[in-house]
């Protein structure tokens, strides 16, 4: 049985590794999703207007996690749940669903940080993060009195910490918002430094539509390490 203690899973979408968005996403970070070391290369196009330490320091955040969209928010294994079961939940999710396309995407700035956003919302990404938030809640432990705290819920709505008390996460259902992340929170000034060099490094993903055809478990062995992508569940059924 998986030792739940310490250790966290994730669902994730990331695409496919050879695709241009999880190339550009990965080098901006700096790091592998399917490594746990952290590279600890600049993007090399950075630019006179964002040195390395600032560079380094907004993305330290999202490089913990790996690039990526939350689809069912990082949880501990509840009691007599195991990896062999939540990977075969995970494998049923996929095979129910088709390959789609995700519209083109764009550096957006949500509240302090940087992500990639869908220039409008796809129907097809909400309802596959609602079945991932959804048939996967049995697999998640019960929130810690810190871990509820953490999630600062004196600033959520009412609805979103309902959402925190009954999924674990305040950002699903109809508050879910399908973003990449790419920097952490950012003064406003290191803030307008660094959109516009990710902008112009991101430009491509703006131009056409995004495969999404498989999910991926993520995996952090302790508090603080990196996640790491176990495996992805590729989508069985065939598109209408």
């Amino acid at each position: 049985m998986t030792d739940t203690a310490a250790d966290r899973y994730a669902i994730y979408f990331f695409p496919d590794p050879k695709s241009l968005l999880a190339r550009l996403g990965q080098e901006w970070l700096g790091r592998s999703v399917e490594v746990a070391t952290d590279e600890g290369r600049p993007p090399p196009e950075l630019g006179p207007g964002v040195p390395s330490d600032i560079w380094r320091e907004a993305t330290a955040m999202p490089r913990t996690y790996g690039f990526h969209a939350t689809l069912k928010a990082p949880f501990r294994l509840a009691a007599g749940e195991s990896l062999e079961t939540l990977e075969q939940a995970v494998a049923n999710i996929a095979s129910g669903f088709a390959p789609f396309a995700l519209p083109p995407l764009q550096v957006t700035a949500l509240g302090g940080f940087l992500a990639l956003c869908p220039g409008e919302p796809s129907i097809e990404m909400a309802a596959l993060a609602d079945r991932c938030v959804i048939d996967l809640d049995t697999f998640r432990a019960p929130l810690t009195a810190a871990e509820r705290f953490k999630r600062r819920p004196e600033r959520l709505t009412a609805r979103q910490r309902d959402h925190l008390d009954r999924w674990g996460y305040p950002y699903v259902c109809e508050d879910f918002l399908f973003h990449m992340t790419l920097t952490g929170s950012l003064p406003e000034e290191v803030k307008d430094k660094v959109a516009p060099i990710l902008q112009h490094l991101m430009a491509p993903l703006g131009q056409t539509t995004h495969r999404v055809d498989r999910l991926s478990l993520f995996h952090q062995p302790r508090p603080g390490a990196p996640f790491v992508m176990v495996r992805q569940f590729p989508f069985r059924r065939e598109p209408e």
